[in-house]
């Protein structure tokens, strides 16, 4: 039985690459696998699909259900983010960037996890350290997710690690321009313009279990927050609605990259408490904080904390 490689739940471009990536690596190291994620080619971001057509990368297959099949997990450990009846698979690895979630397993696993700013860059070591071939086109897509990930270098999640990734791996994919690929692909992420509220809303959305409430968090990486300007209001209604599916909260990151900051919009059940997370002040659903790049790092560890977790 092939091992099925699977990342998060809406998969960024980090999950995708990092399926591929850690496929190729087990065939390469005698393990059958083949690389999978829980949407349909076409429901893919425009990030990654930007990401797999530069460097000439077949799209992973589709994988929504785990019953019975053996699977590795990449750039996640949570259950909340897993293909449905996880529980009824046989999690063999785990290669990861993020706290370590509520996985658990009957036997032993391979678990790889460092607090860098991708999975790739995880990965790359790996490759590295067991002088594994990394095919040119991987390579590519590697590098892409690392961009991504920590926001060409400038988020907080960004290390020393990562950087030395980008550096070689930019001498394999036959990169010359980092900063002009991470361009494309901002530009392919920050698009809005005739893309369907719900399509918007879960191009990069997580939910979390924060001390037995549902809290989701999204994210919109833009050049210029003023680029949802005109669909705010049709936003912050999908975001209403989306919080009545059983949510305590619902917050919505709109980073502006240039700026180096967040317009975070609030719907929950708790303001005040959201308010208190980030020492801000909410006004008309939403609240500036500067500095605010990664979920990860900045958001996600503010919110544990006020929800006692």
């Amino acid at each position: 039985m092939s091992v099925c490689v699977v990342g998060h739940s809406n998969p960024d471009t980090d999950s995708v690459a990092a399926a591929i990536a850690f496929a190729n690596y087990l065939k390469a190291t005698g393990t059958d696998a083949v690389a999978c994620m829980q949407i349909d080619a076409a429901k893919l971001n425009p990030e990654s699909q930007t990401v797999l057509k530069k460097f000439g990368l077949a799209a992973p297959q589709t994988l929504t259900d785990a019953a019975g099949k053996k699977v590795a997990l990449v750039d996640f450990s949570d259950i909340g983010q897993a293909p449905a009846n996880i529980k009824e698979a046989e999690v063999v690895a785990i290669v990861d960037h993020h706290k370590i979630g509520d996985i658990t397993t009957n036997n032993p696993i391979f678990f790889y996890a460092q607090p860098v700013g991708c999975t790739c860059t995880v990965l790359y070591e790996m490759y590295a350290n067991n002088k594994v071939n990394l095919p040119k086109d991987i390579a590519g897509a590697m590098l892409s997710a690392i961009l991504s990930d920590t926001v060409n270098f400038k988020s907080p999640t960004c290390t020393e690690a990562d950087k030395k990734a980008v550096a070689a791996l930019k001498g394999i994919a036959g990169v010359a321009d980092t900063d002009a690929l991470f361009m494309d692909m901002l530009k392919a992420k920050s698009a809005v313009d005739g893309i369907p509220m719900k399509d918007l809303v879960f191009r990069d959305y997580k939910d979390f279990d924060m001390n037995g409430k549902k809290v989701g968090i999204g994210q919109l990486e833009l050049a210029t927050v003023d680029q949802v300007a005109a669909i705010r209001a049709d936003l912050t209604k999908a975001l209403e609605d989306l919080k009545k599916d059983g949510r305590h909260s619902v917050l919505f990151m709109l980073t502006d990259v240039v700026k180096e900051g967040t317009d975070l919009i609030v719907i929950s059940d708790d303001p005040a408490l959201i308010e208190k997370a980030f020492n801000g002040k909410i006004s008309g659903n939403s609240m500036w904080v500067d500095g605010m790049m990664s979920r990860k790092k900045q958001t996600v560890p503010p919110l544990q904390k006020a929800f006692g977790c």
